[in-house]
Formats: C-alpha cells, structure tokens, sequence
C-alpha cells in the first residue's frame, strides 16, 4: 500500500478536495463524492465527451462519405478525437480512485464492465454489416477485437476486420492493467514527479513524431504512431498527472474558453498544413495532429474540471449535454458500421445537396442506435456485470491508497 503525497503539477499545497456542481443543481456547489459508483460529479467532462465523439464522427464523414466545405478542413484531423479521450480517461480515473483502497480485481472488472458489452454487442452488429455487404470476415481479427489485443498487431486486417472503431479500446485495456502500477509510483504521488512527468510527456510526444521520419513503410509508421497502445501511453499518463494535481488544488494557467481557442485553433492550423504535405509523408499533420495535441487536450480537460469545482457554469454540464455525453461511446462505435452500410449499397453520394443529406441521415440514424445501444445494452449490463462481480470489502477507506496488482 502506498501513500499519494499533497501536491500538483506545479505546486506543492497540502491536499484539498474541492467542492463540484452535479448536472442538476444549476451551479450550486455541492459536497465533494466518495461514492465510486457515482457518475458526472464533474459534468463539463461528460459534455466534453460528446463533442469529442462528433469530431471524431465527422472526420470519418469527411473521409469516406465526401467533403462539405470549410466543415471538411476544419475536421480533417478529426482522429484527435480519440487523443482527447485517452487523455480524458487518465483523467477520470485517477480523480475517481486517488485515495481509494480498491483492489486491483476489483477495479479491473468494473472496467470490463464499462467497455465490454458494448464492444461485443457493436463487433456483431459489425461482423453482421460485413456479412450483409458480401464481404469476408476474418476470425483472427474477430477474436483479437474480443479479446481487446488488435492495436498491438500491425495487420490491417486485424486491426480494421472485425470491428474498425474498437481499436482503441485495445490501448484502453492496457491503460487500465497499467493504471494501478502507475498510481504506486512515487514520481506520480509526488508534485515534483508530477511536473516532471508532465514536461517529458510534452517532449515525449515530440520526440514520438520525430520518430516517424526513421519508419519508411507508411503502414507500418500509421500503426506504430497511431494504433500501437505503447504509444499512446504517455496519453493516459498525462490524464493521470493532471487528474491528480486537480484534485489537490491545481489551477491550470488557462481558463475553459482559452483552452477550447487553443484547441480549435490547433485544428484550424492544420488545415494549410495538409494543402502543403500529403497524409502519406512523415511530416504530415497525419500523426501529428494526434500527438502534438496531446498538452492542449491535457489542458482542456483540467480547466472544464476547475470550473465544475469552482461551481462556475460552463453551458457542457447541462442535463442534454450529459445526456449526449452518456451516448457517446455507443456513437464511437456505431457511427462507422452507419457510414460502412450506407456507402455498401447507396455508394458516395455526389455533388453537395447529396452529400450533405448523407451526413444529416448517418448522424441521426447512429445517434439514435447509440441512445438505445445505451439505454438497453451499455447501461443496463455494466450495473449488472458490477453487481455480479466482485467488491470491496467493507473496510474504512485509507486515504490514497490502491492495491497494485499481486
């Protein structure tokens, strides 16, 4: 058992937990949760969640069912989105268990419980829109989609044959083997390991997509930099640090709508970028609009969560926009079976009028699939995996302590 010591990224204060605003009491503050089983007790970034699903949705619109223009440029990367999540995971889950005694099995199985159902429900729906366009499945990658190990393989196949979006749910899986590991670490408990940890990941980042000029093969360079959950770590590691310095104080330097320019701004930059360098060049935005963002989203997410604290309206944290924020991973999923049938038998659409129709019918035919994806899959079978599993022991708490795995 190991102690977290006080103290943020950048700061050295005693620990402090703050007060937060739940979705329904209109920004009044509210006492501080315990409750591990509570949900959007920082309502901002369930909001968030939502507006990160779409980005990601209508990159994929752009790309595969035609371009809307000045729409299309702006969301031309829009595969930061999954970045956004990464991050956004570390996040909640060190403020959800910092000071939490919670077994390692335990916490392992509720995070099945969270992704799996979902993942195996959305992969039969996939294989079955395969099936239906006459095209063939391969077991191999349906097995590896199940068994969450697909990223780690630099197979396209396997990688995009069984069901195309859930590859980041293979780099989630490793985030949460790694995540109590990476809480017993003594440079995460500390302020000072914090910062540090913080400043290598903003080089690492750098330093990650310098690295794709030394990988010829683009295939190759694209799962490495892209899928490869090794990769992506220094993601969730960020999430993680930043979690935990806002949960003993930390103010991050910028406010919600400067940290919301900043990543607009980041993706509006993109856009001469791609009209100089082809996606198939190194040096293209490709990889680095995944990667370079990472300290943006890091700071997005700290400041929707300092305003949550503070009790300060943010216009996320509403009750539509939770709600929205509670499809959104069901939307991750089955927005691209949505597109993949379409274009199977009507094809891409041509000229503007059709090709906006196409994008207003695929967003609202998965939205309404991922409302009751959520409503009688995801939800409903967590609640019921958690029940079944196992928990934990009716203890007093130790503050800031986590069972590493034995």
């Amino acid at each position: 058992m190991l102690r977290h010591p006080a103290g943020g990224i950048g700061t050295g204060r005693a620990p402090r937990r703050a007060r937060t605003a739940g979705p329904h009491n209109h920004g009044m503050r509210a006492p501080f949760s315990t409750d591990l089983t509570s949900r959007d007790r920082l309502p901002s970034l369930t909001g968030l969640r939502f507006w990160a699903a779409l980005l990601v949705v209508l990159y994929h619109l752009s790309r595969q069912a035609g371009e809307l223009p000045g729409i299309s440029e702006a969301v031309w990367y829009g595969r930061s989105g999954v970045t956004f999540f990464f991050v956004l995971s570390g996040f909640v889950l060190a403020w959800t268990y910092d000071g939490k005694r919670v077994p390692a099995r335990v916490f392992l199985w509720r995070r099945f419980a969270r992704i799996w159902p979902l993942l195996a429900a959305t992969t039969v729906l996939s294989v079955g829109a395969w099936l239906v366009l006459g095209k063939e499945v391969s077991g191999k990658a349906v097995a590896a989609s199940l068994l969450l190990v697909h990223a780690w393989i630099p197979d396209p196949v396997v990688l995009r044959g069984g069901n195309p979006a859930a590859w980041s749910l293979s780099d989630e899986a490793w985030f949460y083997l790694a995540f109590p590991l990476l809480m017993a670490l003594p440079a995460v408990r500390s302020p000072r390991g914090r910062r540090w940890i913080a400043g290598g990941v903003c080089v690492a980042v750098v330093l990650v997509w310098l690295s794709g000029a030394l990988i010829t093969d683009s295939g190759t360079r694209a799962w490495a930099l892209d899928y490869l959950p090794l990769t992506r770590t220094a993601q969730f590691l960020l999430g993680v640090v930043t979690g935990l310095a806002v949960t003993r104080g930390w103010r991050p330097p910028a406010g919600l709508w400067t940290a919301v320019a900043l990543v607009a701004g980041w993706h509006l930059a993109l856009v001469p970028w791609s009209w100089a360098v082809p996606d198939a060049l190194w040096y293209s935005p490709y990889a680095a609009s995944q990667l370079l963002a990472t300290p943006l989203f890091a700071l997005l997410v700290a400041a929707a969560a300092r305003a949550d604290l503070d009790g300060r309206p943010t216009g996320l944290g509403g009750t539509r926009s939770v709600r929205l924020g509670h499809w959104s991973y069901a939307w991750y999923l089955i927005h691209e079976i949505v597109i993949r049938l379409w274009l199977g038998h009507f094809g891409k659409p041509v000229g503007l009028i059709d090709t906006a129709l196409v994008w207003l019918l695929v967003l609202a035919a998965s939205l309404t699939l991922s409302a009751a994806a959520y409503l009688w899959v995801e939800h409903p079978l967590e609640r019921r995996l958690r029940a079944v599993g196992p928990r934990v022991a009716a203890e007093p708490i130790a503050a800031g302590r986590l069972r590493t795995p034995r």
